[in-house]
């Protein structure tokens, strides 16, 4: 693509690289200015960039050879200001605060450039060299904004760049501009303002903090009211006390609002010297957003977009499946033959058919579903459903946020849970924590497709996705009731619509399949050796008698209750378990119909993977973890035992 570097990549280690001689470039901004796509054009695609806010919740970093030399670009959560009280902002102001950032790029929505020199203006205070990076500038002349980047260069003394991230488009002059970059000028705020700054800096004097990269920002986190929890020497406190009890009583205003007057004052002149607003080109894009953000159309359409998703990962799923398991199970055989029947034989063949079974069920499914999520969340509809589902989730005494991290559930449960960090209160965090473990991932949807999807119809498939919509509501409700709360309002970017690139979508479907490729294929091997080993020395029966709890209240055969087992590591691994227990790929001559929607309901609540039970542990206490585990499998058992006396006869 035209205007694109290719630096060089380590292809291997994202880890931060020694600091001898490899400068740290922090890639800083508001959610949804792009810098994630930014990042992955520069480094690689080591980033999943979604066209909505908090997706990174984390500092993520790559490496890469700019103007010939090694580089270490990391990718800051999204933060509004570097003085609020949100996790992922306060990640963002440590590691910049941490003395370890050479070089940062703010990368700024430039058809929202007025809000986002907010932001350039804490950075100045820092003091950190910095390249302005006016990203989207296609955006902005569709709103009718154009920016003088000289005189805007001119003003804040660093280098101005356009980009549009997601095209390639001015990557190249990014790069170039990188060994020019310096501190910003910072332009003076009011007279009192500044006088109770100069109280506080010249207070900290040589004070050691190691938060302290510029007493000017200190200054200001001070005078604004953050950091009141840090103990603070006798003569420093007193300077703040002192600092802000005059301008408080100058002004009469908490000196917090004071200082976010100032800097949105300053932001606004900035933001007027340098661009023209002419009248913007209303368009197609403004017609559809009346249609899919309609209080009434608006909801059907979105039941059309999940049918739409659920229809074409089923109908490409299945067809795939039919082209490729059939030579699949016969390279099974033919191993068999040529192995013998010794039982290490069987256990090889066993190893063999886990092979045979991630590449011939699970892939046919995995690859069209992610394919399909990446187009959503690329073209900018995810959050649109936000804005339409804010007022259902305020039903259930959630704040409006709380949408995101169970969007993202549908991809997977461990970013949901991580998503909660954007998430202000507690309780918030614990409530929309505990309902995102139950909306079902791609593994879970997975097993959907491939049991009730194959052997029972796509209308009892995508009616369980509905019946798993009405229990998350419910048990919302529920703990809305015994966890009340005041659930906040929705502060939500809605980003602009944006045609996926080809290359873009590959990257995203590819990232998501790594970690099949690289953990659950090996756990699919793995697991149909040990069954393979279990059933060669006879211990099959008594592990089926030893899981009979389960799979008793169930209806299940005893063979079931060993791949429920194993879907504790990973989900897709009960199919495929399921399959090899029950020794034939076409269940529907073992299994009834209802007892394969009943195995399939308690397969969509119960314990999460892993890896989600430690998200989990890690965001909310293993305590807070343990409840919800007996949660959702209570949930499980429950609407299992249920579906069983309706279904099962």
């Amino acid at each position: 693509m035209s205007g694109r570097p290719r630096p060089r990549v380590d292809p291997e280690d994202p880890r931060p690289a020694p600091r001898v001689n490899l400068q740290r470039i922090a890639l800083v901004g508001q959610p949804n200015a792009g810098k994630s796509t930014l990042f992955n054009a520069i480094v690689g695609y080591r980033a999943v960039a979604s066209n909505f806010p908090g997706t990174t919740v984390e500092a993520l970093r790559g490496r890469a050879i700019v103007a010939g030399r090694p580089v270490e670009v990391v990718d800051l959560p999204g933060a509004y200001s570097l003085l609020a009280g949100d996790p992922a902002e306060e990640v963002t102001r440590r590691f910049l605060l941490s003395g370890e950032v050479d070089t940062v790029v703010q990368v700024a929505d430039a058809s929202l450039l007025g809000r986002s020199l907010e932001l350039t203006l804490e950075l100045a205070e820092i003091g950190i060299p910095m390249v302005l990076c006016l990203n989207m500038v296609d955006e902005a002349e569709h709103k009718g904004i154009a920016t003088d980047k000289g005189k805007l260069s001119a003003l804040l003394g660093v280098p101005v760049v356009a980009t549009v991230a997601s095209r390639g488009q001015g990557l190249t002059e990014l790069l170039a501009a990188l060994p020019a970059a310096r501190p910003a000028r910072r332009p003076p705020y009011s007279a009192d303002v500044e006088r109770a700054l100069s109280m506080i800096s010249g207070a900290l004097g040589g004070n050691p903090d190691r938060l302290l990269r510029s007493p000017i920002h200190r200054a200001a986190h001070l005078l604004g009211g953050e950091g009141e929890e840090i103990t603070l020497d006798p003569r420093i406190a007193a300077a703040v006390d002192e600092a802000r009890s005059e301008l408080s009583q100058g002004r009469g205003e908490d000196p917090g609002v004071i200082l976010s007057d100032e800097r949105h004052a300053q932001a606004a002149r900035l933001f007027e010297g340098v661009a023209t607003v002419a009248h913007a080109r209303v368009g197609w894009r403004e017609k559809l957003d009346d249609l899919l953000m309609h209080r009434l159309l608006g909801y059907p359409l979105l039941g059309l977009v999940l049918f739409a998703l659920f229809w074409i990962t089923f109908q490409v799923g299945r067809g795939l499946e039919g082209l490729l398991l059939p030579h699949l199970e016969g390279l099974s055989e033919l191993a068999g033959q040529a192995l013998g029947e010794g039982a290490w034989a069987r256990v090889l063949v066993g190893a063999l058919d886990g092979l045979w079974a991630g590449m011939g069920i699970v892939l046919p499914y995995l690859v069209p579903f992610y394919i399909v999520l990446a187009l959503i969340e690329d073209v900018g509809y995810l959050p649109r459903v936000g804005f339409l589902l804010d007022g259902v989730m305020h039903r259930i005494g959630l704040h409006g946020k709380s949408v995101i991290p169970l969007l993202l559930g549908y991809g997977c449960s461990v970013p949901a849970v991580l998503a909660t960090r954007m998430l202000d209160d507690d309780r918030d965090r614990l409530v929309t924590a505990a309902l995102a473990v139950m909306v079902p991932c791609a593994a879970r949807a997975i097993v959907v497709f491939g049991l009730v999807g194959k052997f029972v119809g796509p209308g009892p498939a995508l009616g369980l996705f509905v019946l798993n919509a009405i229990v998350v509501g419910a048990a919302g409700a529920v703990l809305g009731r015994f966890l009340p709360g005041l659930g906040g309002g929705l502060i939500l970017e809605i980003p602009p619509y944006r045609a996926p690139g080809v290359r873009t979508t590959l990257a995203k479907v590819w990232l998501r399949l790594r970690e099949f490729v690289r953990v659950v294929w090996p756990l699919l091997v793995m697991s149909s050796a040990v069954l393979a080993v279990i059933e060669a020395f006879g211990w099959a029966g008594a592990l089926d008698r030893g899981l009979r709890f389960i799979t008793w209240p169930l209806g299940l055969p005893a063979e079931a209750g060993f791949p429920l087992v194993f879907g504790i590591f990973r989900k897709e691994l009960t199919l495929v378990m399921l399959t090899q227990a029950l020794r034939t790929e076409n269940l529907a001559q073992v299994l009834s119909p209802g007892q394969i929607v009943v195995f399939t309901v308690f397969v969509l609540f119960y314990v999460p993977c892993l890896a989600t039970v430690g998200a989990l542990g890690r965001e909310m206490g293993w305590n807070r973890t343990g409840v919800v585990l007996l949660g959702t499998t209570g949930v499980g058992l429950l609407l299992g035992v249920l579906a069983r006396v309706v279904l099962i006869r």
